[in-house]
């Protein structure tokens, strides 16, 4: 039998889950739904074979949750994981937040989520591996020993990969505190600043087209522009407008073109890990998905972070028509694309649309086109629908050899450097012509050739 105060303590947990309102949606957690099921094993007296069976259903959904966080947690692992799911909650209280003041919330809606966080902080306190150490001791099991717990599930020596300082401070006012509804406007200045539900959580995302939805990248490319060698002057004017973007100034959508391999990429992925804190998000959507942009638009806005939808490779050969839903979004659309929303595009073309010289002629059969003119314009005005078009051409021999050596210093290479523009200039020729991405690949083969050296 268990203990009467224990019992009692439970039994409130259980109750707390099942009165919460605005953040209700918590206990939908695969891992609250299995803390849920403890709870009314435990209180319910059942065999102890359910109660240890639900206890190791638990142990695994947050033994793979620590892992994943690759993060140390504030508190045992159970007690991390539920301040993850408040901070990231999406619910109308975190919404209103993230992009009303305080002082104008609803006094219902702050006395609503006050109840909530008091429930939470119940929830908060269960220790269900002391509580079933405590019914296996009382029942003589030789379990009671060798009963693992989760108070150190992360992986030792990760200190977190998404550097999201407020968020760790949040959890450790909350965690520290005997009255979590006094940390209620601190929360919702949390999700003033960081947003709530999934834009709150990540900084980059992918739209899913057959699921019409956005899903949240875990570890978007590290990339950062600091690390990326030549064509500065083209980064730079990428970065002016993002920066009058998240000013709050008028930006235009930008047109990356150039040769493959130049880093046009890179630079737009860059742009994430330089502003994520200033509250720009990153959504990559792909040509096969245009057609969403209306439905994508509506998503995000109203959201206070600021958004760039990032189209990589873009391109269409000329039998392909879904150019005209991206035209109709950039400029000339009815619905007007929201201040928060931006497109940055890359391309190996200029000019986005395939044309061929039998465009330029004139008709030559009953099906050729009367407007000749008029169809080569169409195609070439997606291009000017860009405000800002920044060139990447191929790099010269000097610039990729400058792009070997930064890399090469990067990495810490010590080789003489004569040494490495010859290796350099070889790979170039046998391999993908000159490009940031072929010194890279170069750099890549170089490094692993020597470490290989060294393990001999």
């Amino acid at each position: 039998m268990l203990h009467r105060q224990i019992r009692t303590e439970l039994l409130q947990a259980l109750q707390a889950a099942k009165g919460l309102t605005l953040y209700r949606g918590i206990m939908e957690d695969p891992v609250c739904r299995a803390m849920l099921v403890f709870l009314e094993k435990v209180t319910g007296q059942a065999p102890m074979e359910q109660i240890l069976d639900s206890y190791g259903e638990i142990f695994r959904l947050l033994s793979a949750k620590a892992v994943l966080a690759g993060e140390m947690p504030v508190g045992d692992a159970w007690q991390d994981y539920l301040l993850n799911l408040i901070l990231y909650q999406d619910n109308p209280f975190s919404e209103a937040a993230a992009s009303i003041p305080y002082g104008q919330l609803g006094r219902s809606l702050k006395q609503a989520a006050a109840w909530d966080l008091n429930k939470l902080q119940v929830l908060h306190r269960v220790e269900a591996g002391a509580v079933l150490a405590s019914l296996l001791k009382m029942e003589k099991e030789s379990l009671a020993g060798q009963l693992p717990v989760w108070d150190a599930l992360h992986i030792v020596g990760e200190t977190g990969r998404d550097g999201r300082p407020k968020a760790r401070a949040l959890k450790e006012l909350l965690s520290g505190r005997d009255d979590w509804s006094a940390c209620l406007e601190a929360l919702a200045d949390y999700y003033s600043c960081a947003g709530s539900g999934i834009f709150g959580r990540y900084g980059a995302f992918r739209w899913v087209s057959r699921h019409a939805h956005l899903e949240g990248i875990d570890e978007p490319d590290p990339v950062h522009l600091e690390q990326l060698i030549g064509y500065q002057s083209q980064r730079q004017e990428v970065v002016d407008n993002t920066e009058k973007f998240l000013a709050g100034l008028p930006a235009n959508n930008v047109l990356l073109y150039g040769d493959r391999g130049t880093g046009k990429s890179s630079t737009v992925k860059a742009l994430l890990n330089r502003y994520q804190a200033r509250g720009l998000r990153l959504i990559e959507v792909p040509k096969s998905a245009l057609g969403d942009y209306p439905l994508i638009i509506r998503k995000l806005k109203g959201k206070p972070q600021l958004f760039i939808l990032f189209v990589d490779d873009l391109s269409f050969e000329d039998s392909e028509v879904e150019y005209k839903e991206l035209k109709a979004v950039l400029e000339g659309g009815l619905e007007v694309c929201p201040a928060n929303v931006l497109i940055y595009a890359t391309s190996n073309r200029r000019h986005l649309v395939r044309e061929r010289f039998s465009d330029r002629e004139p008709a030559g059969d009953e099906d050729g086109d009367l407007r000749i003119g008029d169809t080569v314009q169409e195609k070439l005005s997606l291009a000017d629908r860009f405000g800002i078009t920044v060139l990447f051409a191929m790099p010269d021999r000097l610039l990729y050899l400058d792009i070997v050596r930064g890399l090469a210093e990067q990495r810490g290479i010590d080789i003489p450097g004569s040494e490495l523009e010859r290796k350099a200039l070889l790979w170039e020729a046998w391999h993908n012509g000159r490009s940031g991405r072929t010194a890279r690949q170069f750099i890549d083969d170089l490094s692993g050739e020597l470490g290989s050296q060294k393990k001999q």
